[in-house]
């Protein structure tokens, strides 16, 4: 359960955004809800993820794995649910997707700059990070560095959507009910897999 009112005052910011969220996801994304409540906020927020949108350097398959890894490592169900949602619209393998948030049990589904990638995801969101020089040259060799810029950068990103997600209590809003797979939640870290 959300840990603030999702009905916050109805400004002319959280009309648009409403509008706008109807419109590209068909309903109101619950963080717009949240962050409705400070609507410069939900304005700076809503053009800095326009602006991440047009991002274009890092293959857009590689983005969305890292940006997965990462909400699953912080346990965001929000950002898990969306980012099925996303991939499915992406023509992404969903079978392979639901895989994400256990994927070192799957290695053999994924390719080893997708491993690279998702490892990298969640050594840069492990508090402290766990990022070592030889994943990042690893990975500066294989993607370049403008594309290993934007993996960075897009792992920080995730960590603040899933980081703000969950501490205001967001859960999954039902987006991977449309796919045509479901989600695989992984178990908690130290949690036997058949508990």
């Amino acid at each position: 359960m959300a840990r603030i009112p999702l009905s916050p005052p109805r400004t002319l910011t959280l009309r648009l955004a409403e509008w706008y969220s109807r419109r590209a996801y068909g309903k109101v994304m619950q963080p717009a809800l949240v962050l409705g409540h400070h609507p410069k906020i939900l304005r700076a927020y809503f053009s800095f993820e326009s602006r991440v949108a047009r991002w274009k350097a890092l293959d857009p398959a590689l983005k969305h794995l890292a940006e997965l890894a990462s909400a699953a490592a912080i346990g965001c169900s929000w950002c898990v649910d969306f980012g099925y949602w996303q991939a499915d619209r992406l023509g992404l393998p969903l079978a392979k997707i639901s895989k994400v948030p256990d994927w070192r049990a799957h290695r053999e589904s994924f390719t080893e700059p997708e491993r690279l990638v998702m490892e990298y995801a969640e050594a840069m969101t492990a508090t402290p990070p766990t990022v070592t020089d030889e994943l990042a040259a690893d990975l500066r060799g294989r993607l370049g560095d403008r594309a290993f810029v934007e993996l960075t950068t897009m792992v920080a990103v995730e960590n603040l959507r899933s980081r703000l997600n969950s501490a205001t209590g967001l859960r999954s809003q039902g987006f991977s009910d449309h796919c045509a797979v479901p989600p695989v939640t992984a178990a908690p870290p130290g949690t036997p897999a058949d508990a």
